[in-house]
């Protein structure tokens, strides 16, 4: 296996947010998006955070290996966005692959189409962040367009590769009932949704959009109360996509 150098934004030792059982999380430097309720704004520039390799990434992985197993759990690439350096997560991945480790990719698909079928052969899953399902709103909320996500999230249906999507619900900007709909109705063209995730929107990140000097388009939205997750949860139940 091919050592290659990555840049790293964090580690988190057990997570339990960021796909099944008690994982790994390695959150990776680098992010095209630009989107508008980010909380690691300081995760987007290319190149900096912290240099590493995947041979150190995965010796220590390997330190606890057994735990991640026994619990169902595995190690998870996010970001920033991890294919933005697909070759490091192609690194990573193939070594959990060769111990036995479960592996889940975290991204928002825009870079898709730079992961090639080998990276995909070593991933179990895929965490797909569908954060608008138009693409005026799509562009709006994140800077880029919207249809390389929805190509990636086609190819993932092709492969049979199991998805998760995920969905930030922020009050007037993608909680509207009827965009909604039409997630459920993309979702249901797909064969290898195994859950829709409804994420409420949070401002534990508000405070890095002020160190770094950056102008927060949304601090003054509030996060979504329980009523609206509820609403947004069982609009996309009723639509007939399994929803947690």
């Amino acid at each position: 296996m091919e050592n290659v150098t990555g840049f790293i934004h964090s580690r988190e030792s057990a997570g339990t947010l960021d796909g099944p059982g008690i994982r790994r999380v390695l959150f990776l430097q680098g992010c095209p998006l630009n989107c508008l309720y980010c909380h690691n704004p300081d995760a987007r520039p290319f190149k900096c955070g912290i240099k590493t390799d995947a041979l150190t990434e995965l010796r220590e992985i390997a330190r606890n290996k057994d735990f991640l197993i026994k619990t169902g759990g595995g190690v998870t690439l996010s970001g920033g966005e991890p294919l933005s350096q697909p070759e490091f997560v192609k690194a990573i991945f193939e070594g959990c692959k060769l111990m036995g480790i479960h592996t889940t990719l975290d991204t928002s698909g825009f870079t898709g189409h730079r992961a090639d079928d080998e990276l995909l052969s070593y991933t179990d899953l895929v965490l797909l962040d569908i954060k608008h399902i138009r693409p005026p709103d799509y562009k709006t909320l994140t800077g880029v367009k919207l249809q390389p996500t929805l190509e990636f999230a086609i190819r993932l249906s092709d492969k049979n590769i199991p998805v998760w999507i995920r969905h930030v619900l922020v009050p007037g900007y993608t909680d509207n009932t009827e965009s909604l709909r039409e997630l459920a109705e993309f979702v249901q063209t797909l064969r290898n949704v195994e859950r829709v995730e409804i994420l409420p929107y949070h401002k534990m990140g508000a405070y890095k959009w002020v160190e770094l000097g950056l102008e927060n388009q949304l601090a003054d939205i509030p996060e979504p109360d329980e009523n609206m997750i509820h609403r947004a949860k069982e609009t996309l139940k009723t639509s007939g996509v399994p929803v947690y």
